[in-house]
């Protein structure tokens, strides 16, 4: 019996009935009343939809309970059609994002960094062609092949993303299509739907990521990599 289910509506309801009119309806002595019975769970499984449905709206009301539809009209209401779910992507995961870009810094490269971490569980590498930091100088530790880069003063608050698509990685401990070891004793198979799969980021959606912190009058050069 939980809160609020239609067996504890019903106990609810007998601990207030009039013990003159039903003497055996005390907690703990064996029921002798069908109708009665009945009566009261007709009228408890009513009130255990209703305190369902309050249960289910009062979690709607907040983004770190909202679940569902719900939390899709969230991020609608913030952020329009630029931060819609992911396919398969569940509420925990998505509920994570919108509340990352909703205090998330802009303007700073650690941002842009953060920024797609945050989509793609990735690190992006980038580089200023006149930071120098990032080119390498005399004094920093930098080599061919080594650190540094080819600098170019040309290029003002420019700079080279490259960003990296999230790992699939598929379903784990189960085989892969074709990969004979799926069988009894003989390794892990089992049917797997597109829930199970890690969430898909598109190429869309990094492109948006890093335009959506780059400051005004800058330029991000995007490459995307598996």
């Amino acid at each position: 019996m939980a809160t609020g289910d239609q067996a504890d509506i019903v106990s609810r309801l007998r601990v207030v009935l009039p013990a003159r009119w039903f003497l055996d309806t005390a907690p703990g002595v064996a029921s002798n009343t069908p109708v009665l019975d009945a009566v009261l769970a007709g009228i408890a499984v009513v009130w255990a939809q209703v305190f369902a449905a309050l249960s289910y709206t009062t979690l709607q009301a907040r983004i770190a309970t909202a679940t569902d539809v719900f939390l899709d009209m969230i991020g609608v209401d913030f952020f329009g059609t630029t931060m819609t779910r992911q396919q398969s992507e569940g509420d925990a995961h998505y509920r994570a994002r919108l509340q990352a870009a909703m205090l998330q810094p802009r303007g700073t490269r650690v941002a842009l960094a953060q920024a797609l971490v945050t989509l793609t569980k990735r690190p992006p590498t980038i580089f200023e062609p006149a930071w120098p930091p990032d080119t390498g100088v005399w004094g920093v530790t930098c080599g061919w092949g080594i650190a540094g880069g080819w600098g170019n003063l040309t290029m003002p608050f420019q700079c080279l993303v490259t960003a990296f698509r999230p790992r699939g990685g598929g379903v784990s401990v189960v085989a892969g299509w074709g990969i004979p070891v799926g069988g009894w004793g003989g390794g892990a198979i089992e049917y797997a739907n597109a829930s199970m799969e890690s969430e898909e980021v598109s190429d869309e959606q990094i492109a948006a990521a890093i335009a959506g912190v780059m400051p005004a009058a800058t330029v991000a050069w995007l490459r995307i990599s598996n």
